[in-house]
């Protein structure tokens, strides 16, 4: 029994170290946000509640530059204040922004954010094991391959969860009658506008890349388009 005492302790660390993380996050987000107010979004917003048979959605807008979206653990959706001076600029539609706040609906409908954090803990147990036993065979040498393949597992599974979320907000985007034009639109675009052009390799990377975002979007239409006929 006292031989699985390390690895108890390091799966206790990590959920403590998760919690830590949530409450971090939650009073970050609380000191440097405030509600989002554009009565253009906000007309989108409230279609696609109504599609979702909600009151509202409501959004909040994180004081920072960086351009990017973002879905707290509590379930709150988030937008930069980057990326809304970007759509006051003209360099997004609403319907684009639109799109954003879609896709994080997903992250938070799907489990994701909760998911995330639990994930967290448990690919740093996996890490510290890991490089325990390798550091055995290849001394100097196992800690850094360990951290490369739980970093590769973590991408794999972060570009699984973005392509869930995508195929989300596509759905949600067609049935408020948005559709998904503005979605494929801004992936177009995101990479200028993030300035994330010389991104690392795809399986090196947490989102999927812009071109295989737009097929997968492509294919799912391509599937409701044939869903009727084959009926």
């Amino acid at each position: 029994m006292l031989k699985f005492l390390p690895i108890v302790l390091i799966i206790g660390y990590g959920l403590l170290m998760v919690q830590f993380s949530a409450w971090r996050t939650r009073r970050e987000l609380d000191a440097r946000s405030t509600p989002l107010r554009d009565a253009g979004l906000q007309a989108l917003t409230d279609r696609m509640a109504r599609a979702l048979d909600l009151p509202g959605i409501p959004v909040h807008v994180y004081e920072i530059e960086p351009v990017n979206g973002l879905a707290a653990p509590d379930g709150r959706i988030f937008i930069t204040r980057g990326f809304l001076h970007r759509y006051r600029r003209g360099d997004v539609t609403a319907e684009e922004l639109s799109s954003v706040i879609a896709h994080e609906l997903g992250h938070v409908a799907l489990g994701h954010t909760r998911k995330r954090m639990i994930d967290f803990s448990g690919q740093n147990a996996v890490r510290v094991v890991l490089a325990g036993v390798l550091n055995r065979l290849l001394p100097g040498l196992g800690a850094l391959i360990a951290s490369g393949l739980v970093s590769l597992l973590a991408a794999g599974l972060s570009r699984a969860d973005e392509y869930e979320a995508d195929e989300y907000a596509a759905a949600l985007l067609t049935r408020a009658g948005i559709g998904t034009a503005p979605q494929k639109a801004l992936f177009a675009k995101l990479d200028q506008i993030t300035g994330h052009g010389g991104a690392p390799p795809v399986w090196l990377a947490s989102h999927p890349s812009t071109a295989d975002r737009i097929r997968a979007i492509e294919s799912l239409e391509a599937r409701w388009l044939d869903g009727p006929a084959k009926a």
